[in-house]
């Protein structure tokens, strides 16, 4: 119960602040939007070049981590796809729903969340996941969305299309160019840590009330039986098989075997939600995952954190 009301609810309280807000009317419509891009634009890249450009080469190269995490998601997201596929779905839907199933909310959760129960040492795993997450895993998910919806052009002009858009991407931009700053620049000036620091200070209360306000927009009622199965590989299957990998196959430490297990029983994030969007298909089920998967996942990760501090 300790971990629950120390770490997790008051995570979980900011997301609940967003919703009441927005419910309320003490936040417009449009504040879900404006205070996203406020986060993906300028406190997340702050955060992440902050965390590399403090970080040293030894510290980031974890190949048993990044393997146990990197290969538990592309399963779920591969799994997902075929069975969606399999039942007559079109490509660019499936490969929706294996990203919906396998994309942990690592931006808006898991920094302050690993933060509050690990300590600043899990900051640098945390950055690991994100940029498999949001840069990996994301691209390829949107490479196969481009070879569902297009009936023109090469699979090259698909593939420069997509690295192009992930190039701008201030979530993968910030974590490169902070490691390549860590590698080859003097220790930052004391006036530019600041700033970053100010700003990366910002970064996670905002993105969780965000979330909230996100959440409070969605009305659409999901289909059941897609959402179940959907939840449940990602709040039971990503986080079993993420362990197995990290405990039994690559013989992680138990702390980043806990890191790589918690990080993987995150809820689904708004990256799939947004996708849907930009492409113009169906998101009543993925914003439905996005909200049950949250709220379910209280309980989850409450175990889960409970369990790997006390191991």
């Amino acid at each position: 119960m300790t971990v629950l009301f120390s770490i997790v609810l008051p995570i979980f309280a900011l997301v609940g602040a967003g919703w009441l807000a927005r419910q309320r009317g003490w936040i417009g419509a449009a504040g879900a939007f404006e205070m996203n891009r406020f986060v993906v634009y300028l406190a997340m890249p702050a955060l992440l070049f902050q965390i590399m450009a403090k970080s040293t080469w030894r510290e980031l190269d974890q190949p048993g981590f990044i393997a146990a995490f990197g290969l538990a998601s592309a399963a779920i997201y591969v799994l997902t796809v075929v069975l969606r596929r399999a039942g007559g779905g079109a490509l660019a839907d499936a490969s929706l729903d294996g990203l919906n199933a396998a994309y942990a909310n690592v931006g808006f959760i898991g920094f302050p969340l690993c933060l509050a129960a690990f300590g600043p040492s899990s900051m640098t795993p945390v950055t690991i996941t994100a940029i498999l997450t949001v840069c990996v895993l994301f691209g390829v998910a949107v490479t196969v969305v481009e070879l569902g919806v297009r009936e023109q052009g090469s699979a090259w002009d698909i593939a420069a299309r997509v690295g192009w858009s992930l190039l701008k991407n201030p979530l993968l931009l910030a974590p490169a160019l902070g490691a390549l700053y860590a590698g080859f620049a003097p220790p930052l000036p004391e006036g530019a840590n600041r700033f970053l620091t100010l700003l990366a200070q910002a970064a996670s209360p905002c993105a969780l009330v965000a979330l909230g306000l996100f959440i409070a927009e969605q009305k659409a009622r999901p289909r059941l039986p897609e959402l179940g199965v959907q939840v449940a590989l990602k709040l039971v299957g990503q986080p079993l098989l993420t362990w197995v990998l990290a405990d039994r196959v690559f013989h992680l430490p138990p702390a980043l075997t806990g890191m790589a297990v918690v990080l993987a029983a995150l809820p689904t994030g708004t990256g799939p939600f947004m996708l849907a969007n930009m492409y113009k298909r169906e998101a009543g089920g993925i914003a439905g995952s996005i909200l049950v998967s949250t709220v379910l996942s209280i309980v989850t990760i409450s175990v889960l954190v409970g369990w790997f501090r006390t191991t």
